[in-house]
């Protein structure tokens, strides 16, 4: 029994009744489900994203929605067997899937981890330091960014039905921006099972997750400046989105990721006895066989020194050969089918094209043999190794990709020469580099790097630990120039940002002490009548202040600090030496030492909400400090931030020590954990 997919709409699962597509298993052929989007108010789904959806992700903050992303990934992750059983028949093995659906809760998780890490417990981000605007200091700027009120339309391809929707939904979600997602309709049977588990979960607020199954309508019709659009997919139908009049009447936001043509480079240091050799080959094979090559980071471009040609391919055609073809959910077999026997013959038609200046020496793209598949009913092709007979002549295997089990040796005479081949790409979302000379790496990464999103180079020393060519982290960026389509759909809180509005505020510095929650200098600082030491997380307020008494640092507390600490440089002990040094007037205090006659000085000695000082940040000495001069410090709430456990909180002070002649000598921020009301 084939399955009706349902879409997710205004918080509803909705069935359609007409205009039905057929979804084929890569396997067997048998149809696995039937999918339309007849029937769907997209009118009313951008609507409820807008009014519902944007409204009650922007209710929480930053660290209540990672928060939700947490729970959403562990709901999930319980249930995630429901997936693994689908997508079987999209052509995937189970360790294929496993960088789907793993990798996908992966990046919930951390999203989740970086929201609370790295973002404020607020509505907003302060971005970069403030930015003086008037001499006397009375007039200031800041920038911050702010979630966009629209809706985010993410387009999936159909490589990846879990992690391409969750990759986009995390950022978005975490920025407090609505999703209306719109997988590929060839695997959109694991997107459904996959959002219905995120629905199920409870962990979704509103409108802010909608699904659409089938064709988009006019959803692009309907979008207007505030929203974002994220493609995956080919350059073809990215250039039509993107050339949409609506897009471009109103520059909404486009984010694609498309085609790539990923280069791998063997270092012209590297012989066939070495160890990055064997890693070479091992990775190629690698990502020629992952999802049966259908991944945008998959390796294309094979380059390798002309000296190293012949061995090169002898060893990848040995590789190629253990690889064996079947049906993907046994657990014996290496590689299954390609998504659908459209896509072989896409993949046929490419290889076609690539004739003209390259010569197959391994597969064969029109036959392929396995136990138990059929050739006919499944969408099997085994791998095809191409070389190219002339590289630095041809054209098409720069711009031609087979989206498949299919790479092409290029042979190159010096490394010029093969960064010059891969710049030939026209930019790409990743190359890899294997050598073991540091001159190597230097030049071909600076060579490359303009037209890549991400370098990787492996060499004995990390390979046990690399995650490989084709693995996109979430911590880093996922996108590239040019031909890759100029997006980042990861790269922390890069892609967190893509969701949001950089404004410039500017007024004085107490009203943005007051919007940002954080203490500017310049800002006002009423004296606390209690000691801030003594009062609790929720009873402390931005902008308290203490100053201190006095304290003289004479030459017998620097003689003796040097001795007890061992520290005995020339500018605290020498008075001639010290001299001499352009920077100091004669023998000076410490840095330290400085630092713990503060602490001294505004330290409140007795038990009380302060637990502990875990820190100190951005410390800078300003001024020397000679024998007899005379230091106090001010002590300011800069911010307050809760922490993972309800007990307590963070606070950040800003400290500042002065001379006897007012003049700043020190400045830092102390960081401190305190408890919060019982």
């Amino acid at each position: 029994m084939s399955i009706i997919l349902q879409s997710l709409a205004l918080d509803r699962w909705v069935e359609p009744s007409s205009g039905f597509v057929d979804i084929p298993s890569a396997v067997d052929g048998h149809v696995v489900a039937r999918a339309s989007s007849a029937g769907l108010d997209f009118v009313a789904m951008v609507r409820h994203a807008r009014e519902v959806g944007g409204p009650a992700l922007r209710k929480l903050t930053f660290h209540q929605r990672a928060d939700r992303l947490r729970s959403l990934a562990a709901y999930v992750s319980e249930r995630k067997e429901r997936l693994y059983k689908l997508a079987g028949d999209t052509g995937a093995t189970r360790r294929d899937n496993a960088i789907d659906i793993e990798g996908g809760l992966g990046t919930l998780s951390a999203y989740a981890s970086r929201g609370r890490r790295e973002l404020p417990d607020a509505a907003f981000v302060v971005e970069g330091d403030v930015e003086g605007l008037s001499k006397g200091g009375t007039f200031v700027g800041q920038h911050i960014l702010s979630p966009l009120h629209g809706v985010a339309a993410h387009i999936n391809a159909f490589n990846f039905p879990c992690w391409g929707l969750l990759e986009k939904f995390a950022p978005a979600f975490l920025a407090g921006v609505p999703v209306i997602a719109k997988p590929a309709t060839a695997t959109a049977y694991v997107t459904e099972a996959l959002v219905r588990l995120m629905h199920e979960s409870g962990s979704l607020p509103p409108g802010s997750l909608q699904l659409i199954c089938g064709s988009t309508g006019n959803l692009l019709d309907l979008l207007g400046g505030q929203d974002v659009i994220s493609f995956t997919g080919s350059i073809e139908t990215s250039e039509k989105l993107r050339n949409h009049p609506n897009i471009a009447r109103h520059s909404i936001r486009f984010v694609a990721e498309r085609d790539s043509l990923n280069a791998s480079l063997l270092g012209p240091d590297v012989e066939p006895s070495q160890p990055e050799f064997d890693l070479f080959v091992r990775e190629i094979v690698r990502e020629m066989i992952a999802k049966t090559g259908q991944k945008c980071t998959a390796i294309r471009r094979i380059l390798v020194p002309r000296a190293q040609e012949a061995a090169a391919i002898a060893a990848l055609k040995t590789a190629l050969s253990a690889v064996k073809l079947g049906d993907p959910r046994t657990e014996d077999k290496v590689m299954g089918p390609l998504v659908s026997r459209a896509q072989r013959e896409s993949v046929r038609e490419q290889i076609a094209k690539l004739a003209g200046e390259t010569e197959i020496v391994f597969g064969d793209p029109n036959h392929c043999e396995g136990a138990g598949i059929d050739t006919k009913a499944g969408a099997f092709i085994g791998p095809v190794l191409l070389r190219a007979t002339d590289p630095m002549s041809a054209r098409r295997v720069h711009d031609t990709e087979a989206f498949g089990p299919v790479a092409t040796v290029l042979a190159y005479d010096n490394l010029d020469q093969a960064i010059e081949l891969i710049a030939r790409g026209e930019g790409s979302l990743v190359a890899s580099l294997f050598t073991y000379d540091a001159k190597v790496a230097a030049a071909v990464v600076l060579g490359i790097a303009p037209f890549h999103g991400r370098v990787l180079i492996v060499d004995r020393d990390c390979a046990k630990e690399s995650t490989g060519h084709g693995s996109p982290m979430p911590s880093l960026l996922h996108g590239g120039p040019g031909r890759a389509g100029g997006g980042e759909e990861l790269g922390g809180m890069r892609a967190v940002y893509h969701y949001m509005q950089r404004t410039a505020v500017q007024a004085s510095p107490g009203r943005l002490s007051s919007l940002t929650g954080s203490w500017l200098k310049g800002a006002p600082t009423p004296i606390a009548e209690v000691h801030p030491f003594k009062r609790n997380f929720d009873q402390l307020q931005v902008g308290d202040t203490i100053e201190t008494a006095s304290r003289p640092i004479t030459l017998a507390d620097i003689e003796h600090f040097a001795e007890f600490t061992g520290d005995n440089f020339y500018a605290h002990m020498d008075e001639a030496a010290a001299k001499a040094n352009p920077f100091f007037p004669g023998r000076v205090a410490h840095g330290y030492l400085i630092l713990a006659f503060a602490a001294g000085l505004f330290v409140d000695p007795a038990p009380g909400p302060l637990l502990a000082n875990y820190g100190l940040d951005n410390l800078r000495f300003l001024k020397p400090v000679s024998p007899d001069d005379v230091i106090r410090v001010r002590l300011t709430v800069k911010q307050k931030s809760p922490a993972r456990k309800p007990e307590y909180g963070e606070v950040r002070w800003d400290v500042e020590v002065v001379n006897q002649n007012n003049e700043p000598v020190a400045r830092y921020d102390l960081l401190t954990m305190s408890a919060r009301a019982a």
